[in-house]
């Protein structure tokens, strides 16, 4: 997933909220195994560009894995250390003709210059919403920019609407999740999520809290922030950005944006 220092500056919230979360592959993987609308998405466009594809937000490879499996050269981007390990150590297992279709480059998104021009730019799984300022998102669309072929490229990026029912929840109240086997501390645990959203930031801060069942004192918690792009905004974003909007969809089958979307799929060309 997405990755650097987010903000002008230092902020050292939001670059725990931007990091924490990927710090641990094996409940990375665990937690989104079963999210595949976006992975057979993604992979239909990438056949159809034929490669190369540059993926922001590779993460360990959830998404760029199956693309090179079907056959497409991937170039991912990431900042997380473990999860760029993680990828490598995945590809290490993969056939050799898998394995040298993906190069994996740790990096901030925002500043990576690969001195290579890809017919499919795209931006994975909310990856965008880890850019928390204007800055941050300028320089992220000018990389992207540069990226592109210059007539026939494109980029393709999802976020999640944003929900008034995430913003508004009550700061101090719990939302509770199934309990699982958290698949790195081997342990049963109860699973609860805090929200908090800044409105002068327009962030969204999920405490991710963890308890081992029966160890009350054995807890921990881990962070999340995601900036909340609201669809017009986006839209100016990508318009004063040099980029022009194809199209935009509101799931990963092609349906419209509504007011009940949970993603925004937005496809764009150089304008």
């Amino acid at each position: 997933m997405p990755r650097g220092r987010p903000g002008e500056g230092r902020d050292a919230e939001l670059e725990a909220g931007s990091l924490a979360h990927y710090e641990d592959p094996a409940y990375y993987t665990a937690t989104y195994a079963r999210r595949i609308e976006d992975v057979a998405f993604y992979v239909g466009l990438a056949r159809r560009a034929r490669g190369p594809v540059l993926e922001y937000g590779v993460g360990n490879g959830r998404i760029a894995l199956p693309m090179a499996r079907h056959g497409v050269r991937v170039v991912g981007v990431d900042h997380s250390a473990p999860m760029v390990a993680d990828l490598r150590e995945r590809l290490a297992r993969e056939d050799p003709e898998v394995r040298a279709r993906v190069r994996v480059v740790r990096g901030d998104m925002r500043r990576v210059r690969l001195r290579q021009r890809f017919p499919l730019v795209v931006a994975t799984f909310n990856t965008v919403l880890h850019l928390y300022t204007r800055g941050d998102v300028e320089r992220f669309l000018a990389r992207v920019r540069e990226h592109m072929t210059p007539r026939t490229g494109r980029f393709v990026v999802d976020l999640s609407m944003p929900r008034v029912r995430d913003i508004a929840r009550d700061v101090g109240k719990a939302f509770h999740a199934p309990r699982f086997r958290h698949p790195t501390a081997g342990v049963l645990v109860k699973n609860r999520e805090y929200f908090d959203y800044d409105p002068v930031r327009q962030v969204l801060f999920v405490g991710m809290e963890f308890e081992p069942v029966g160890d009350p004192e054995g807890g921990w918690m881990t962070p999340l922030a995601h900036r909340q792009f609201f669809p017009q905004e986006w839209e100016a974003l990508l318009h004063y950005n040099g980029l022009r909007v194809v199209r935009v969809e509101g799931d990963f089958q092609g349906g419209p944006l509504t007011g009940e979307s949970d993603v925004m799929v937005w496809h764009c060309a150089r304008a």
